[in-house]
């Protein structure tokens, strides 16, 4: 995309309103709108609007703040269209400070700096790819009730989800999106709609426009979406696994070896074995709520155990049967509440920090580890996930190596959100309390 090309397809669609889209540092999407007529000044980076308003950006005596749109990311937005009223378009934007340097505080750049690593190592790509869950919810008198009674690939009538995946699915390949697959989930009315894995900036872009579209469409349909990690008790969580692989300059997949362990390369190894290392310290970043612990424990799928296999889901990192171009490492104890900037930024920080000083001490493990006691697992070497979001905060707070993947802005704003979010619950008189001593 070029500035001549946009200005072409705005005036081609009837293009009334740009949104420029900004994620905060909790990961949730603003936007400034514009009208059309304000698109020259948008594409040249004149665009201001007061940081100071925006989750963990800056003080007011330092507000003014620019969106810089990355050009490539601009899109129709066909839901949000009308053919009498006009079109609405959108651009994500990186976040630039009054004298027109990159500001620290932007998720988006806290990625785009990490992915300059890359050059250190002669890597060329670190494509990622996710699959987020959500559950569909009806609200009746008053109470949120599951949208289906339908179980894992259950099909309509009694999965009844089915029409609106289909609708999710046709709205996100208006925008481009290659879906791959979609099907009901474990839950009931919970749901799975996965696209193709692509370079990890353009994936971390799509993450969000996704979940605004999921939304978008339940909510036409009366129904509310939600990707929060563990909604109900007793119910699968919502996870969101992820995909990770990294590729030289001539495309070759670099976690590929067909002649080693498991015909994984050891830079593959030794990436592993970062992401393991650095695991609790990179859970206030992967799973960054009060909820997200709800998720991770024993009884389910989601790993609460920090370790790798080549086939048990109950592992923190799982490597999928495919081979060749398709070798890649799964992360899944991510949640969809992650902001997927610094997430990935953090996964690829990890793993680099693996490959950089070869570490390789961590064998796989092929028993079931929900079955293993706690000295069995002592014995083996596996740690836990932290159990909650205070001891997770405290692992990131002595993370000397996650101040400098992170930024000292976004480190020290980071942190103070989220003891605020614990300080919060932790005053918190429940229902399950008055019940249980009242």
């Amino acid at each position: 995309m070029d500035k001549l090309k946009i200005a072409e397809i705005c005036k081609e669609k009837n293009v009334r309103y740009i949104k420029l889209m900004i994620t905060d540092l909790l990961g949730t999407v603003k936007s400034v709108e514009i009208s059309v007529n304000k698109l020259q000044e948008a594409l040249n980076g004149e665009i201001m609007f007061d940081g100071s308003s925006i989750e963990g950006f800056v003080r007011i005596k330092e507000a003014d703040m620019y969106l810089h749109p990355d050009l490539d990311t601009f899109a129709i937005l066909p839901a949000e269209s009308d053919k009498e009223l006009g079109a609405t378009a959108r651009l994500i934007c990186d976040v630039y400070t009054s004298d027109g340097k990159p500001f620290d505080g932007d998720p988006r750049g806290v990625l785009k700096r990490v992915l300059k690593e890359l050059e250190k190592y002669n890597l060329s790509k670190f494509c990622v790819g996710v699959e987020p869950e959500f559950y569909l919810l009806r609200k009746c008198d008053g109470e949120l009730t599951f949208s289906d009674n339908g179980s894992y690939f259950d099909m309509a009538p009694i999965g009844s989800d089915e029409v609106i995946r289909h609708e999710i699915v046709t709205e996100l390949e208006k925008l481009g999106y290659e879906v791959e697959i979609s099907h009901h989930e474990v839950g009931p009315g919970q749901n799975e709609v996965n696209f193709k894995y692509d370079d990890v900036l353009k994936t971390c872009d799509r993450i969000q426009t996704y979940k605004q579209i999921v939304k978008q469409v339940a909510l036409r349909h009366g129904l509310i979406a939600t990707f929060m990690p563990k909604p109900f008790e007793g119910k699968p969580g919502n996870g969101m696994h992820v995909n990770c692989s990294l590729f030289d300059n001539n495309g070759k997949n670099l976690f590929f070896d067909p002649n080693g362990e498991k015909q994984l390369s050891k830079l593959c190894i030794n990436w592993i074995n970062g992401i393991i290392h650095h695991a609790r310290e990179l859970s206030a970043i992967t799973n960054p709520i009060i909820n997200s612990y709800k998720r991770l424990v024993p009884g389910y799928e989601a790993p609460c155990y920090i370790c790798w296999s080549d086939s048990n889901r109950s592992s923190m990192i799982r490597i999928p049967a495919s081979r060749g171009k398709a070798t890649r490492t799964e992360v899944r104890n991510v949640d969809p509440y992650a902001n997927p900037y610094l997430m990935a930024a953090s996964i690829l920080a990890a793993g680099l920090d693996g490959i950089k000083n070869e570490l390789n001490d961590v064998p796989s493990v092929s028993d079931n580890i929900f079955e293993l006691t706690r000295e069995e697992r002592e014995e083996k070497g596996i740690k836990n996930l932290p159990e909650n979001l205070k001891d997770a905060i405290k692992e990131l707070k002595k993370s000397k190596f996650m101040k400098e993947v992170l930024g000292d802005h976004v480190y020290k704003k980071y942190i103070k959100a989220k003891e605020l979010e614990w300080e919060e619950y932790r005053v918190l008189v429940t229902d399950w309390e008055r019940k249980k001593y009242l």
